[in-house]
């Protein structure tokens, strides 16, 4: 069941469970990490989740590579996923900000290539049963 189950619907809803149950302001630094070139690198609450959603998005990646029904169930559910992010950012006023429109494009991509790395699975093992 986990395996059917699309990672990139973990930072969206992490970030609709930022905005709606926590109010605060994603975009405010968290810690700052001070520089060997003297630069200050301020991390906000924005960039946490980017960073979290290229994660699940190398994960889901890596598991593009199995074949099977769930993989399928996979695709379908991530499609899903991307439709209700895409709709929330063009819809919903909290969610027009760059990081989510960041997550929307990590979500395509994760459809995208998705889809693109199973066809390929799926056509090296026909090719290799012939």
């Amino acid at each position: 069941m986990l395996g059917t189950f699309p990672l990139m619907a973990l930072v969206i809803i992490i970030y609709n469970a930022l905005v709606y149950l926590t109010g605060i302001d994603l975009a405010e630094p968290v810690f700052n990490v001070a520089l060997v070139s003297g630069a200050i690198w301020t991390i906000s609450v924005n960039d946490i989740i980017v960073f979290i959603g290229l994660v699940l998005l190398f994960l889901e990646l890596i598991g593009a590579t199995r074949t099977g029904a769930a993989t399928i169930v996979n695709h379908a559910l991530s499609m899903l996923v991307l439709l209700v992010a895409l709709i929330e950012f063009i819809v919903l006023p909290q969610f027009g900000h760059t990081t989510f429109f960041l997550l929307v494009l990590l979500t395509l991509f994760d459809v995208i290539a998705g889809f693109t790395v199973t066809i390929t699975a799926a056509r090296r093992d026909f090719t290799v049963g012939e």
